[in-house]
């Protein structure tokens, strides 16, 4: 037995019967912890990797994995990057080169259990996310991040919510345990090379037609139909619906720091040939009233002492920093005596609007304490809906990729994983310990 397989047979004899389905009442000094380090990317994007400025583009061309060459390199390949020698147009002052995540997973019968762990750069967790402000006579967006162009060239404050986020496949996406989440960055997205015009979006038959898109997002390579990837060259939607029907989109689930966090939930969703959420209501919902040109919700004065927030105040977690119907927050009143400098949450939050496959991973919950992140994450092995969701079962290995968005940051500004597996009770890079 290996030292890996030997130590969760320890952990499963030690623990027993007390553990519960309860992800707060598990053991977890007892399950074994990997200290996954991501790094950071920056504009290495599918079509990078197989170009001429790549070293290893003979390797990822016929199908090579990125650890073939970049083993253990996350730290030299971080560095190299952040600083701007290459892949990253507008270096961010101080932006660390890797985060080290730290992963601890168990299963039962039913259920894929996570914990968590990362410090955040900032003294503070990153729980605020763009609101709108008020200027004396309309409401307009304030808060950015940090990629944006009107905080690196315009100054303007940068203001994004963190999250954590994990890529999964079963093996039906080609090349994706070779190449992991490489497989779904492309040149066209937002803060990559070759920027796709929004008028060309808006345009294309499938992304503005079909999907109502006005930029692009991940997509897979086998959602195009030449050798390149290229964003505009999409199949048919009867293509890519029988690519989907046979399994070959990756699960993307995020958990986010103002979006999802303050009702205990992550997003779910999938790429393939955009990044899409799965069928249902999501967790979170603009608040914005196109007609009306006002927010649709303010903070509930009577419950929490406030209807908005100045700048100072958005740090402030003593005070709710998300909008939640029916707990903190109530319609919006335009004529409450708006002040110039009042803000209120791009966004509101909802539990019990949240519905169908998009409102899967229901159990999500993160702490902030001592400048690190703790999120206790479970996720049915089945969700019963396999049109969006990777099946996993008891003795199953799958494919991962972890990512981190850090200090107000979105996009490619995250910190990434190379490609690892995950054994449900089976040895892999990652196992989640049995419990009994």
């Amino acid at each position: 037995m290996t030292k890996r397989g030997l130590l969760a047979a320890v952990v499963m004899l030690a623990t027993g019967p007390a553990f519960a389905a309860d992800p707060a009442t598990i053991d977890w000094p007892n399950v074994p912890t990997n200290t996954v380090k991501l790094f950071f990317p920056g504009q290495s994007t599918y079509q990078w990797l197989r170009s001429k400025d790549h070293a290893g583009a003979a390797v990822v061309k016929t199908g090579g994995a990125c650890i073939t060459c970049h083993k253990d390199k996350e730290e030299k390949m971080g560095a190299a990057i952040v600083g701007g020698d290459k892949l990253e147009p507008h270096p961010i002052e101080g932006k660390q080169a890797t985060i080290d995540l730290a992963v601890q997973a168990a299963h039962d019968n039913e259920n894929l259990y996570f914990r968590f762990q990362w410090k955040t750069r900032n003294p503070h967790p990153g729980s605020a996310h763009p609101h709108r402000r008020f200027d004396g006579k309309d409401w307009k967006g304030i808060g950015w991040p940090r990629l944006h162009k009107k905080v690196w060239d315009e100054g303007q404050p940068a203001i994004y919510e963190d999250r954590l986020s994990m890529m999964i496949d079963d093996g039906s996406v080609p090349m994706f345990v070779e190449q992991g989440c490489w497989l779904t960055c492309h040149n066209g997205m937002r803060d990559s090379p070759d920027l796709a015009a929004t008028d060309d979006v808006k345009a294309h038959p499938v992304l503005g037609g079909v999907l109502k898109k006005k930029d692009v997002r991940k997509y897979l390579p086998a959602s195009r139909s030449d050798d390149n990837a290229t964003w505009n060259m999409t199949k048919s939607p009867e293509e890519i619906a029988a690519i989907k029907a046979a399994g070959g989109f990756v699960d993307l689930m995020q958990w986010r720091g103002h979006r999802s966090n303050p009702i205990g939930m992550a997003d779910d969703g999938y790429v393939l040939e955009y990044r899409l959420f799965d069928e249902g209501k999501g967790v979170f919902s603009s608040n914005w009233d196109n007609e009306k040109k006002q927010p649709k919700y303010m903070f509930d004065d009577a419950k929490v002492g406030f209807k908005s927030k100045i700048m100072d105040e958005l740090r402030d977690t003593s005070k709710p920093q998300s909008l939640i119907p029916g707990e903190n927050a109530v319609a919006f009143d335009p004529n409450a005596g708006w002040k110039e400098g009042d803000m209120v949450p791009a966004y509101y939050v909802s539990r019990e609007a949240a519905k169908g496959s998009a409102a899967d991973n229901s159990e999500v919950k993160g702490t902030w304490e001592d400048g690190m992140w703790t999120v206790l994450w479970t996720r049915k092995l089945d969700t019963g809906n396999p049109a969006d969701d990777k099946i996993m079962k008891a003795g199953g290995v799958y494919d991962f990729n972890f990512a981190v968005h850090d200090d107000n940051i979105t996009t490619r500004g995250h910190h990434v994983s190379v490609p690892m597996t995950l054994g449900v009770g089976a040895e892999a890079d990652i196992t989640a310990v049995t419990l009994k």
